[in-house]
């Protein structure tokens, strides 16, 4: 079953199909109009007969109460009283653009809602709006000031008790959120990991999906990763399935890999790729040049003992983990350390890659980035110095120096796609560019210095062929 379409039978759904299942929105038809005629006004419906000025103005109050109480459907073209089909007519604005609008203008934070105008089938002029709005992640939403909530069969203000729960859901939601965020893949060594974290908000309602399901899910990434020509190894966990690049054994090379959990919530952990030793000392003796006249004589002395260190080869395995002071920030490296360096091209490749992987896979599937948060974060990559062959690289390591993680927590903010600031999210372009702002490169920098080299690096990394 697509992803959207369990989305829709987690909630209360007034209309059925011939067997008597739940049918979503985007499965109505004109016909299945006439099921509303035996059924009342309630806690999860509502029927508005036209769209004139007054119920415009009801609408997003309507909205609001629906996704601060449990969802449901509001549906206009339908008389109040006898229940009648009452078309209303094709405007030549989009009514899900009108409704949306609406919402926007009136209530704060923005509620998660579908719009459908279905047509008459013998005047397409006209026919019937149906909204189903699901029950809010982050309550209270508020409607002109107000914090509606469903009373009956009509919508009126939340007082006292209620809004302590509205309150307390948010705040649970955002702790389970932050309790997600973070890797749970298994790697035997600590190496510099990228990880991007998806958060499926609008998840079903059931806590075990069906074996039906859970094979179709694995069947649908297993063809993403085919797509994009990558091996794709399953190991099952107990609350999930991990998908990797290659077989996991201690000893190789770490590679990619995702976690998929029943929801539909997904992790992604990418390792990053490090210079070899001979990469490396060509990258710390090109950064010495450019950027030694910002270091003066201790930090040129740092970049000069690590480079050495560099051409004598590694002193403990590629990636691991070592207490080393980034090159230019005034301390001198430890006898016997090595600076860590990554290559911008190859580890970019690999993180939009595997991103582009993800958007393939809930296309297939059916769903929107927009029900998902989304948060990253570096792990073990704190003093990394990025490397790049690109002349602008080194330009702007001569004005500002290297590019590094340089914080320990490198975890980000969490992001809520439906804010209505993400509706062209892809996480292939959130992974690219905020693995950038992870090193210190700002995102929607004023300084046209930062935007270019962004730009540069973007397009070596499309040049870039080492393998995931």
């Amino acid at each position: 079953m697509p992803l959207a379409a369990r989305r829709r039978y987690a909630m209360f759904s007034p209309f059925r199909d011939e067997q008597g299942r739940p049918l979503g929105l985007a499965a109505l038809t004109y016909a299945d109009l006439a099921q509303l005629a035996t059924m009342d006004e309630g806690y999860v419906l509502e029927f508005k007969r036209s769209f004139a000025a007054s119920v415009k103005a009801k609408v997003p109050k309507i909205i609001a109460s629906f996704a601060n109480s449990g969802g449901g459907w509001l549906v206009i073209g339908i008389a109040d009283d006898d229940h009648a089909i009452c078309p209303v007519p094709r405007l030549s604005a989009d009514y899900s653009q009108i409704i949306g609008e609406l919402c926007r203008r009136h209530v704060s934070p923005a509620p998660p809602f579908d719009v459908r105008f279905i047509a008459d089938p013998n005047n397409d002029a006209q026919g019937v709006v149906v909204v189903r709005v699901d029950e809010g992640s982050f309550p209270p939403y508020v409607a002109d000031g107000i914090v509606e909530i469903r009373e009956g069969s009509t919508s009126g203000p939340a007082t006292g008790t209620a809004l302590v729960e509205l309150y307390d859901k948010a705040m649970r939601r955002r702790s389970h959120i932050a309790e997600f965020c973070r890797r749970t893949v298994f790697f035997a060594r600590p190496v510099p990991l990228f990880d991007l974290y998806l958060y499926r908000m609008d998840g079903p309602s059931r806590d075990v999906p069906s074996r039906d399901e859970v094979s179709a899910c694995a069947a649908a990434m297993r063809r993403a990763f085919a797509a994009q020509r990558l091996d794709c190894h399953v190991q099952h966990a107990h609350d999930s399935l991990i998908f990797r690049t290659s077989i996991a054994f201690d000893g190789l090379v770490p590679h990619s890999a995702i976690e998929l959990f029943p929801d539909e919530s997904i992790k992604l952990t990418v390792p990053a790729v490090l210079c070899a030793p001979a990469e490396r000392a060509e990258a710390l003796a090109s950064l010495r040049a450019a950027c030694g006249p910002l270091l003066g004589g201790v930090g040129e002395a740092a970049l000069a003992q690590g480079s050495s260190a560099a051409e004598a080869g590694p002193a403990q395995g590629e990636g691991a983990v070592s207490g080393v002071s980034p090159a230019g920030g005034g301390a001198s490296v430890p006898d016997g350390a090595q600076p860590r360096v990554m290559s911008a091209s190859d580890t970019l490749r690999r993180v939009t890659r595997m991103a582009s992987l993800l958007d393939r896979y809930i296309r297939e599937r059916g769903g929107r980035w927009q029900a998902y948060a989304a948060a990253y974060e570096l792990e073990n990559m704190a003093g990394v110095l990025l490397w790049s062959r690109d002349p602008l690289y080194l330009d702007y390591v001569r004005g500002h120096g290297p590019l590094f993680c340089g914080t320990t927590d490198c975890r980000s903010r969490v992001r809520y796609l439906d804010d209505g600031e993400h509706d062209s999210f892809r996480a292939r372009q959130f992974a690219g560019s905020h693995f950038f702002e992870a090193c210190g490169l700002p995102l929607g920098s004023p300084d046209p210095e930062d935007n270019a080299l962004v730009d540069a690096l973007l397009r070596t990394e499309r040049g870039a062929r080492r393998g995931e």
